[in-house]
């Protein structure tokens, strides 16, 4: 007997495997068992964003959050694809309200910077990718980006030190890395 909770792993292990066509219908039938799980939501609007499917994955994230209003991946999910729709200031609130439920996530602090960033905010920039390095003192994509921001604002002292901390790290994406870490 297929549950819910076994639809949603061979969804995740699709949508990983970049197969995301094939995991939105196990997602869609666990929904049917358990239609109140935000993180079933969660999961299939992050399989519908992988496809192009933004309109829909919105819709999924914004049922998760009428679930489980305290959860901040799905404002985090949202503000990624207001952030490639070049929707900056949807993406700012969805990223604000992440924070305001979770401020201790490095991750959404250094997708707030990149879109400062993008914006040419380098001050803000700054203080986000200042504060995911607070939380996780060797975030490398954090790290690279507080670098680069620094040489943007012309504090060159700041981004060598940086340059010198990243070159004793070993590039994430050249690891091995075991997924959702």
């Amino acid at each position: 007997m297929e549950t819910s909770a076994a639809l949603n792993n061979s969804g995740i292990a699709l949508t990983e495997a970049n197969r995301p066509y094939e995991a939105i219908p196990l997602f869609r039938k666990a929904l049917i068992m358990d239609p109140y799980n935000p993180l079933l939501w969660i999961n299939l609007g992050i399989a519908q964003q992988r496809t192009g499917d933004y309109d829909e994955a919105l819709s999924s994230f914004q049922q998760a959050v009428c679930i489980e209003d305290y959860l901040a991946a799905p404002w985090v999910s949202m503000g990624l694809i207001y952030y490639e729709l070049e929707q900056f200031d949807l993406a700012e609130e969805c990223y604000y309200s992440a924070l305001d439920r979770d401020g201790d996530a490095p991750q959404t602090w250094n997708n707030l910077g990149t879109l400062y960033f993008a914006e040419g905010s380098y001050e803000e920039a700054r203080r986000c990718f200042e504060e995911a390095v607070s939380l996780v003192p060797l975030y490398y994509d954090a790290l690279t980006n507080l670098r680069d921001t620094c040489r943007e604002l012309e504090d060159y002292r700041a981004a060598a030190e940086f340059e010198r901390i990243l070159s004793g790290m070993q590039d994430p994406c050249s690891a091995h890395r075991i997924l959702g870490s």
